[in-house]
């Protein structure tokens, strides 16, 4: 999980103004702007269908063996008016190369997220459009479609303790929810979307609104569950994170 990304940068001209890609040349030796576009990739492109999603991001198979194809969508009110562009304030501030850049350091720390493969911006005027591919992970599935069958399928114990470790390194999560927490068939659990995360000091308000966060997920997730058994594996997620995070204090 530690290997080092390559990073390698392309620069590139587009009809409408320019687009940059970079990309991991151990994955993938160049790289063009097709390389984000769905209808490129022919039958190898199926889109990604689980509920919680923008409809922006396909399951794709290349020589780097299979992975995820995000459009950056808006979410929210703004996107009525503005479906996926976002104010230019340079390269390495769009969307997708903080994304991979992210990735990138936090597979170097040894944190379970996916490789990221390539990200890309195609920017007009005073905005752009983003689009990264990363690492699909084999087998895995989210805490979402988890909830779905019996609650003690899930290891939530393990949950915990691994958010600890993101927050111990001072990852801050943009948006954790049970879509975006994968369990592989090995129960080992993955983290993934970091669109806006970063790294920050470690403080107990963002790890706890972290937390408070999910639990809002779960309980809107629950389904035919009953609310109080979906609080008690949320209880079960907070001990695995505070018995991991006094663990790693001492």
């Amino acid at each position: 999980m530690t290997t080092a990304i390559a990073e390698s940068l392309q620069l590139l001209q587009h009809a409408d103004g320019e687009a940059a890609i970079v990309f991991d040349r151990a994955r993938l030796p160049q790289a063009g702007y097709g390389l984000f576009e769905p209808a490129a990739w022919g039958g190898e492109a199926r889109p990604v269908g689980e509920r919680g999603g923008r409809g922006a991001a396909w399951f794709v198979r290349g020589e780097f063996g299979e992975a995820v194809l995000r459009h950056y969508r808006r979410g929210g009110l703004v996107a009525r008016f503005n479906r996926d562009r976002y104010l230019w304030r340079g390269a390495d501030r769009t969307r997708s190369f903080a994304e991979f850049r992210l990735l990138a350091e936090l597979r170097g720390l040894g944190l379970p997220v996916p490789a990221p493969i390539a990200a890309g911006y195609r920017r007009r005027g005073l905005t752009y459009t983003a689009d990264i591919l990363v690492q699909r992970i084999p087998g895995a599935r989210s805490l979402a479609e988890l909830l779905g069958d019996d609650l003690d399928a899930p290891p939530w114990a393990r949950v915990g303790e691994v958010l600890a470790a993101f927050h111990r390194a001072g990852v801050c999560h943009a948006d954790l929810n049970a879509h975006n927490i994968l369990i592989d068939p090995e129960c080992a659990v993955w983290l993934i979307d970091f669109d806006r995360g970063r790294r920050r000091r470690v403080a107990d308000d963002w790890r706890h609104a972290n937390l408070r966060r999910l639990q809002r997920s779960l309980l809107k997730l629950r389904g035919i569950h009953a609310v109080e058994a979906v609080m008690r594996c949320h209880r079960v997620i907070v001990a695995g994170y505070e018995s991991a995070w006094a663990g790693e204090a001492a």
